[in-house]
């Protein structure tokens, strides 16, 4: 995936490497540890993330449930532009007419509003959490727009806060869940680092997980993620889609994931992967519908 060195951007079409489960967690500081992004806690003083009872005592610590009727801006903020966000991508990234909080959820609208089939013909959100988190159980409970054609990219996502300073894939990346509408029924599940990611082939992927009703039903999408492992799960988190294990020994090019990082949720239209087979202008607007994201983590 390529990135622009903000809270920005989209990835270039991904190459699926199957990574079995079990085998394969930024704020600007003066703190080194934090700016690559390697945890290096004594073991001895954590618990025992590989306890099965580990999660269970995960406490909630932060959520948005999308009550009322406006997006709380304590929360999220809007990251605007039609710059084509690394990926060659037609969506103009603007604040107004393209969220709406109702009946207790957020949706997410991408609308075509020019001519089409060039860059700025299309408006879509795309919003960042204010708060950033280091480990946790993270889980947004999300419903894909509906089926109705090729060219939109939805993606609940997360990036290291030092993005700013170190550029992407530096940062790291966790994709929580990722869809493009020209493979329906199907959802992908992420990780990219300096030393892992599409433009090297080294990704880390599930490639496509079948899910048969992504675009009518809500789904949770959810990870797990310690100092000792980052895992995928779909609805449950003991349905494990993807497990990745800290590489020994540990650099920041390998493991970007031992600091903060933020949420971001978006509709990308087109692009290097999007649009790969095309972009069909009748098939807006389309809506992503979020019913929570919760961070739950362990005392």
């Amino acid at each position: 995936m390529v990135k622009i060195p903000s809270r920005c951007s989209r990835p270039f079409f991904l190459i699926a490497l199957w990574i079995p489960m079990g085998i394969a967690s930024c704020q600007n500081s003066s703190d080194p540890q934090e700016d690559s992004g390697v945890d290096e806690t004594p073991t001895s003083e954590l618990p025992n993330v590989q306890d099965p009872a580990y999660w269970e005592a995960a406490e909630l610590v932060w959520s948005d449930e999308f009550d009322g009727n406006a997006l709380n801006a304590d929360n999220w903020s809007f990251e605007t532009g039609a710059h084509g966000w690394g990926n060659n991508e037609w969506q103009n990234y603007v604040e107004t007419g393209v969220t709406e909080v109702s009946d207790g959820t957020l949706k997410i609208t991408a609308h075509k509003t020019g001519p089409g089939q060039h860059v700025g013909d299309y408006e879509s959100a795309r919003l960042n959490s204010r708060k950033s988190f280091t480990y946790g159980r993270l889980e947004i409970r999300a419903r894909i727009p509906e089926h109705k054609g090729n060219g939109i990219w939805p993606a609940l996502w997360m990036l290291g806060n030092n993005i700013g300073s170190v550029g992407w894939p530096g940062c790291g990346e966790i994709d929580i869940m990722e869809y493009v509408s020209y493979e329906p029924d199907q959802v992908h599940f992420s990780l990219h680092s300096t030393a892992n990611n599409h433009q090297i082939g080294t990704q880390i992927t599930t490639g496509p997980v079948r899910l048969e009703t992504i675009e009518e039903a809500f789904h949770n999408y959810g990870v797990l993620w310690t100092r000792d492992y980052i895992k995928f799960y779909l609805d449950d988190p003991a349905n494990v889609q993807l497990a990745f294990v800290r590489p020994s020994p540990t650099s920041a090019e390998n493991w970007p994931f031992g600091q903060p990082f933020y949420f971001l949720m978006n509709i990308a239209v087109g692009g290097n992967w999007g649009g790969l087979q095309g972009v069909d202008d009748t098939i807006f607007p389309a809506v992503m519908e979020v019913d929570y994201v919760r961070v739950y983590q362990v005392k």
